[in-house]
């Protein structure tokens, strides 16, 4: 198990999976789009998220479902400022969702401990911004954009090509000034990824984790859970995304990324006592 660092704080594997609770504050995210538009719904959402035993609260002003469009910088910034500054005031632990620097700079501004990048430090003003803030990252895998992410993504070997790419952009960040503690690695669940790739990256997560970076997975309500279940419904898809995390918490995930917290903690609170029993003395 390995630690987190995110700015002055340190983010401790050992005893458990970490919960990253997810807030959209945008009109068109494939399951919560247009639910918390309004940053006192939003901010009071994101703090239920942490009562129910989220670590991080991920907030995020630009969707990135297939086929979403661009937002420009200051729209992503008036969304999501209010929030990441009700919810920091609040005491509660922020992510902020991001590909952008002007965006990250913003939320760091507010109190924000991790950048989000889905684009992995695409930018290149985002790795030194990071350094400089000494915030934590996740640097994600993602083949094209979100515009065209889903027109028939190929690999040859998926688990071992997301591996080698996400050291490359790690090796990245380090070089720019990013401590190797603070960087934490997601294999983009779902990001320009077919239903056989993404169950493989499951089935093969001991790959990233073998790295030693601390991984994120992020299955929840995805469309992959959907065709598995014949469920459309965003919604209708926490109980299979359960299922996910507690794979990836058996397989060694550091954090899981989810919309249903309380349900989470409850799937690792089972995986980590099971995982971790081996260790644990058996009582008279």
């Amino acid at each position: 198990m390995v630690d987190w660092a995110i700015r002055d704080r340190v983010l401790s594997t050992a005893d458990r999976t970490l919960i990253m609770g997810v807030v959209n504050v945008t009109p068109d995210s494939f399951s919560d789009g247009g639910r918390f538009l309004g940053a006192d719904s939003a901010v009071a959402h994101g703090r239920l998220l942490s009562t129910e035993g989220a670590d991080l609260v991920d907030v995020g002003g630009e969707s990135s479902r297939p086929g979403a469009g661009a937002v420009p910088a200051a729209e992503e910034i008036k969304r999501i400022v209010p929030v990441i500054a009700g919810l920091v005031s609040a005491g509660v632990p922020v992510s902020v969702d991001t590909t952008k620097p002007e965006v990250a700079a913003a939320a760091l501004a507010e109190g924000a401990l991790v950048v989000n990048d889905i684009t992995a430090f695409g930018h290149p003003d985002m790795a030194p911004m990071v350094a400089e803030a000494r915030c934590g990252a996740v640097l994600m895998h993602m083949q094209g954009t979100p515009q065209m992410m889903q027109d028939n993504p190929t690999y040859g070997d998926v688990a071992i090509e997301v591996r080698d790419y996400l050291m490359e952009r790690a090796a990245m960040a380090q070089a720019a000034g990013v401590e190797r503690s603070r960087i934490c690695l997601d294999p983009g669940i779902g990001f320009g990824k077919a239903q056989r790739h993404n169950l493989q990256l499951l089935a093969r997560l001991d790959l990233l984790v073998a790295t030693g970076y601390p991984v994120l997975v992020g299955t929840s309500r995805k469309s992959f859970l959907g065709k598995i279940l014949d469920q459309p419904d965003p919604t209708e898809r926490d109980v299979a995304t359960a299922a996910t995390v507690a794979i990836a918490a058996t397989l060694g995930a550091a954090v899981v990324r989810v919309h249903n917290v309380d349900m989470t903690r409850q799937a690792v609170l089972i995986a980590d006592a099971i995982v971790r029993s081996i260790d644990v003395e058996e009582g008279p």
